[in-house]
């Protein structure tokens, strides 16, 4: 309710000649973002996402990508993506302090939904699943070079974590787990300097939760919504999340960030449909844990009390740290994911 004000004043600078009618908020109450569904009296509809997540400036460089990219994804995802509202040519984004912190507001058109993803995959859709996610990766790849062109790169996220990890930010860590978060980035700029090559950047959605996309009765992708942690990146940064999907446990409400998913059979099976439509070269195996390394260290100790609400950012961000991270050489095998994928 208290930012249905903030609402109507972003709508109303907007676009004043539409009233609304009413505001329901359809959060998912696991991040600290809000959706609402807007009913004008026009009876016309609009989405709008209120959020503090990370900065404006990258949010509004993420959504203009994003923008370009619903525009120009070719069949059969041209209308896979929401597209955001624009005004006089650009991306509309309200901006406002509240408390002190800065708030944005942007709208959307409402995206059409199919059914949403078992909560446990078998094998067949396992593999459609990975032959899917081959195919939106090679559309996105091959209009990459007509997006904008600003966009964070890995190690500028990496660089800010050590540089203000022993800010008040972050008092929370203690001095050796800092250490251990400081020496985890160091291991990821240096295992991945030589292998992650501009040319095989593309647009990377990271949360692939089964909440997040919706697929046809043949359980192809119908389409994809929530866009928090969209980036250009390297394509094996959106393999951890679809092997949670995969993984023998499934959907769960008390979900974990291990890295174990990525070593099942399960994920195996879906990197190997994948590989028949994308291939996977050697060093792309290589970089599997190093992608999850990067989301443990950005996403969740960076970002983690920025995103998710209170109670869960603490467990994932102490989980993480004391566990995840010190145990991802140990655990993951980018060589026996390879060995199974090239067999």
């Amino acid at each position: 309710m208290k930012f249905f004000g903030l609402i109507k004043e972003a709508w109303k600078d907007y676009d004043n000649s539409r009233k609304i009618l009413s505001i329901t908020d359809i959060s998912i109450k696991v991040s600290t973002n809000h959706v609402y569904r807007i009913i004008l009296k026009d009876g016309s509809k609009v989405i709008a996402k209120i959020s503090d997540y990370g900065y404006v400036s990258n949010f509004s460089e993420d959504h203009s990508i994003i923008n370009a990219l619903s525009i120009n994804l070719t069949y059969p995802f041209e209308n896979f993506l929401a597209k955001s509202l624009t005004k006089n040519g650009r991306l509309y984004i309200y901006e406002k302090k509240v408390n002190k912190s800065p708030i944005w507001v942007v709208f959307y058109n409402p995206i059409r939904t199919d059914k949403k993803p078992s909560k446990k995959q078998n094998i067949k859709r396992i593999k459609i699943l990975g032959k899917e996610l081959a195919c939106f990766h090679l559309t996105c790849k091959n209009i990459s070079k007509i997006l904008p062109h600003k966009y964070k790169t890995f190690n500028e996220d990496i660089k800010f974590i050590k540089k203000n990890i022993f800010s008040k930010t972050y008092f929370h860590f203690s001095k050796n787990e800092k250490k251990e978060i400081i020496k985890h980035c160091d291991i990821f700029i240096k295992n991945t300097g030589k292998l992650i090559k501009k040319n095989d950047l593309l647009p990377v959605f990271i949360d692939w939760n089964i909440g997040n996309f919706s697929v046809d009765n043949k359980y192809n992708f119908f389409s994809r919504w929530d866009y928090d942690w969209f980036r250009i990146g390297h394509r094996t940064l959106d393999f951890y999340f679809l092997s949670r999907v995969c993984s023998e446990q499934g959907d769960s409400t008390l979900f974990t960030y291990s890295p174990l998913p990525l070593m099942e059979k399960r994920f195996m099976i879906f990197l190997k449909s994948y590989h028949k439509i994308y291939p996977l070269k050697n060093y792309d195996f290589l970089l599997i844990p190093e992608m999850y390394r990067f989301f443990i260290l950005n996403y969740v100790i960076k970002d983690g009390f920025r995103f998710f609400n209170k109670h869960i950012a603490k467990k994932l961000i102490k989980d993480s740290v004391n566990q995840y991270l010190p145990n991802i050489d140990k655990l993951v095998s980018s060589n026996e994911i390879k060995d199974y994928v090239l067999s």
